[in-house]
């Protein structure tokens, strides 16, 4: 971040009247990708654009007053409701009533349904894109580790996994006509494998069954351990995706102790290296959960220089009023500035906005067209050499 830029955002930014990243920003969308460039040069890059355009202090207050970055969420007292678009779709659709019954048949668990995401019903359906998602939640539904926005059930002893889980999953996921999965899970430190064997098991068993269908497993940090890093890595999947969920400076304020912002880019970084050439990597990040622009955007810059493919960001919701509290709602505006500025820090895709979370149908429809066509290059360059 450009020196001059720093201390503005610093003096300016709080929690109830933050600057706009729509000045912050200023970036020009572009209709095609660049090339791919040297990473060092692309981050040079980019920071040399931020300083030449980063914006004054008239323009400052101007945005000041406008509020465009982000809208109050009011205090305990007097809470202000949601903005219209963070309203919230009901989910149905044939499809998704066969997916629910079939998940309550094999007592199999969603983060869809755990997590209590807006977007549940259109992925399931498949939307308007056509490409049905789905997240499902592997190794239980109860967590060793006690995160302070999540909403899963935690315990430091949770039940044995399920040994017939992964044969169960593979067979329940062929059937729906999936074009597009993720296999997610809990965090299980009191396995001694962190629950690495029972991901890669799944993956392989329904790969076997269904080798067309793309698979993302979107995994914890096992604790930083390699060889578990590496065992799923090497397992089939397409995607291999660690949330990073806030930028460095929150991390112990968001996550549990156990988990840290080194220890997940390590992992990401450990992926990238043990996968099969044609693997994506991808993290997530919520806003609103008390962060500056200036934090968003260093941490963007020390994810893409993890080599990570894919970044999403969302709107951080409360579960509960045990969890911890929303510091803002970040409007869609903002959220596009900062689609836009992965796009020029090289991400080969971003997903921003107040509804995205970290698997959702438009995204996966995104990344499935982006594997499709890398596998089309690659194939054609092998059939013309």
């Amino acid at each position: 971040m450009h020196p001059r830029l720093t201390p503005l955002l610093r003096h300016l930014h709080h929690r109830n009247n933050p600057p706009s990243i729509v000045s912050l920003l200023q970036l020009r969308p572009k209709s095609t990708l660049s090339p791919p460039q040297p990473q060092s040069q692309t981050l040079d890059s980019l920071r040399r654009r931020l300083a030449d355009e980063s914006p004054n202090l008239g323009e400052f207050i101007q945005l000041q007053r406008n509020e465009e970055y982000s809208v109050e969420v009011g205090t305990k007292k007097n809470p202000l409701p949601k903005p219209n678009w963070m309203k919230e779709s009901i989910p149905g659709g044939e499809k998704y009533t066969k997916i629910k019954k079939k998940l309550r048949e094999l007592k199999l668990h969603t983060v869809c349904e755990e997590a209590r995401c807006p977007n549940l019903g259109e992925c399931w359906s498949g939307g308007e894109t056509g490409t049905a998602t789905a997240t499902i939640m592997i190794l239980g539904d109860t967590c060793t580790r006690g995160c302070r926005f999540c909403n899963v059930k935690t315990s430091r002893t949770p039940p044995p996994p399920d040994p017939n889980e992964p044969t169960n999953v593979a067979e329940a996921i062929a059937s729906w006509g999936l074009d597009y999965v993720v296999i997610t899970s809990v965090d299980r430190d009191d396995l001694p494998d962190q629950g690495s064997g029972h991901f890669a098991e799944t993956v392989q068993k329904l790969k076997t069954l269904k080798p067309t269908m793309l698979i993302e497993a979107l995994v914890p940090d096992f604790r930083g351990d390699p060889a578990c890093v590496e065992k799923v890595s090497v397992s089939g999947l397409d995607v291999f995706a660690h949330n990073i969920e806030t930028v460095e400076e929150l991390q112990s304020v968001v996550r549990d102790r156990r988990a840290n912002f080194k220890q997940s880019i390590d992992v990401l970084k450990l992926a990238k290296e043990y996968a099969p050439s044609g693997t994506l990597t991808k993290t997530s990040i919520m806003l609103g959960c008390g962060e500056t622009p200036d934090q968003v955007v260093s941490t963007m810059e020390k994810v893409r220089a993890a080599g990570v493919d894919v970044m999403t960001f969302g709107q951080y919701m409360r579960p509960t009023k045990r969890h911890m509290q929303v510091s803002e709602y970040i409007t869609p505006e903002a959220f596009e500035k900062y689609r836009v500025l992965g796009m020029e820090m090289g991400f080969r895709y971003v997903a921003s906005g107040p509804m995205v979370r970290s698997s959702y149908k438009a995204g996966e429809f995104y990344i499935k067209s982006m594997i499709d066509r890398d596998r089309a290059s690659s194939s054609s360059a092998a059939s013309s050499s």
